[in-house]
């Protein structure tokens, strides 16, 4: 009974935990009735991938209200369909925000992935020395400055040591620094660090200090910050591309070795030479940030690099690297081939349920598009002129067509009313304003397209489009191989 008794209090506990918040973002809007809002943090700098805090639908009459938990100042990003604002929140503070009129159909005509768009997020009531307010100075105070000395930090030649120092002591005079993050307190604390570690990066940048001058400052005597977004931008930036592409005594080629035959420990000791990797944990996660670049790096093997990260997280002593393998397994993995394929359910053109895995078992050869745009045109006119013989071949073929025009009238009066779309008639659904999911497909432009195998999971890296003629001779077609027991020639 005591046994139940404290398994119960325990449960409660999690449970009360997990629904405490010290965040609120109070906001009311105009035109946003209905809409979606989600707000998002980093699980870590490393991977970068994402941790939903909270959501909410806008209410008829404009207002919304978004409650969370931080332990500390940290950076989130308030998003709607594929807009989004970021900004730094701090614990016990509450945020009244305004959404003006804006125009959400903006991305039907410009590539908000290429060339994106802020959500108009106005704060109100904020205090003069609030945090944000106070970076935006400070990156006012930079950027002008580095405008007015453009000529002395150009990339083109060896910038000026005398810059920065000139820098700090304009940042000093306009109260935005103390040089001694150390004498910070309270809420100074975050900023202090926040300038600190942007203008170490900005040394680094301009060669002004020495990597190894700035690691024995900053890194070798000082506890890794997992938790601090601003330290980990910076020993990130110092460690970048210091170990994946070669070193003084390893060559790439050597490093790709090890890693394409699991050679962890050897790889470990190996990078453990350099004197700025001879701390245990600073050279782990400086090789979780290398084995990340190699993945992208023509000369490892991808597969090899995320089973070298698999084993770090499997054997390290870290619980803080075992954690960031695990983040970065997963977020590697999303893009691969054979990796396992987002399900959903969308409404078709009679508003119909469409289950994906209703399909499990056939080959799934799933597009994304737009009936007004004419690249998708062009490619769903190559589907519909080449369906037929994909389907003679192989009945095991199906196609799943998701279109992601914002009214779904659009997809009824082209399947419906013209001509080209009674050609077309396989499946199709419409997105339903579920602008997570083509993310979680990666679809950024359109049209994309994704073949899905019968096992469920997507069977190319990259799904060529069908005007390449991979409708002509696809995987799905059975390979018949000759009969060796018969003779080559016949009389």
């Amino acid at each position: 009974m005591k046994r139940l008794v404290a398994l119960w209090c325990m449960l409660m506990a999690v449970l009360l935990a997990e629904g405490q918040t010290n965040v609120e973002i109070i906001g009311t809007s105009e035109g946003a009735a209905g809409k979606h809002l989600a707000v998002y943090g980093y699980a870590d700098m490393l991977t970068q991938s994402e941790v939903l805090l909270d959501s909410t639908t806008v209410a008829e009459d404009g207002s919304f209200g978004l409650h969370f938990f931080v332990s500390y100042p940290r950076l989130v990003y308030v998003e709607a369909e594929r807009y989004s604002q970021s900004f730094y929140v701090e614990p016990g503070r509450r945020y009244e925000v305004f959404l003006p009129q804006f125009d959400w159909s903006m991305d039907e005509r410009r590539n908000v992935y290429l060339d994106p768009v802020a959500l108009p997020i106005e704060f109100m009531n904020v205090d003069s020395n609030e945090l944000n307010l106070r970076i935006l100075r400070f990156e006012g105070v930079v950027d002008s400055f580095l405008n007015a000395n453009r000529g002395r930090v150009d990339f083109r030649f060896k910038p000026d040591r005398k810059v920065m120092k000139e820098l700090e002591t304009l940042l000093v005079r306009n109260g935005l620094w103390r040089m001694d993050s150390t004498k910070a307190v309270g809420e100074d604390v975050f900023f202090e660090r926040y300038v600190l570690y942007h203008l170490l990066e900005m040394r680094l940048a301009m060669r002004t200090d020495s990597r190894k001058k700035l690691y024995e400052k900053y890194i070798a005597n000082e506890p890794v910050a997992y938790h601090d977004e601003n330290y980990m931008r910076f020993f990130l930036s110092l460690f970048a591309h210091s170990i994946s592409g070669g070193t003084k005594r390893l060559s790439p080629y050597q490093l790709s070795a090890w890693v394409n035959n699991g050679a962890l420990a050897t790889y470990l000791d190996s990078v453990g030479t350099d004197p700025m990797l001879a701390n245990e944990r600073v050279r782990e996660l400086a090789v979780l940030e290398a084995l990340k670049e190699s993945y992208y790096d023509r000369v490892y093997n991808p597969a090899a690099v995320r089973r070298m990260i698999e084993s770090i997280g499997k054997t390290t002593k870290f619980p803080e690297h075992k954690e960031l393998a695990q983040h970065l397994t997963k977020e590697l993995h999303q893009s691969e081939r054979g990796a396992e394929v987002p399900s959903f359910v969308l409404p078709d053109v009679e508003h119909h349920a469409v289950h994906l895995d209703s399909l499990k078992g056939k080959w799934i050869y799933l597009s994304f598009v737009r009936v007004d745009d004419p690249h998708s045109i062009a490619e769903i006119d190559a589907m519909a002129h080449l369906r037929d013989s994909v389907y003679a071949k192989s009945p095991d073929v199906a196609f799943v067509t998701v279109a992601c025009d914002r009214e779904f009238q659009k997809m009824y009066h082209f399947l419906k009313n013209s001509r080209r779309g009674a050609r077309c008639n396989w499946t199709w659904v419409h997105f339903d304003g579920n602008y997570r999911l083509l993310e979680s497909y990666g679809v950024v432009s359109f049209p994309s397209f994704v073949l899905i195998n019968p096992e469920g999971k997507q069977h190319y890296t990259y799904t060529p489009p069908p005007a390449s003629g991979i409708l002509l001779h696809g995987p799905w077609e059975k390979q018949v191989l000759p009969d060796y027991s018969k003779p080559f020639f016949e009389k």
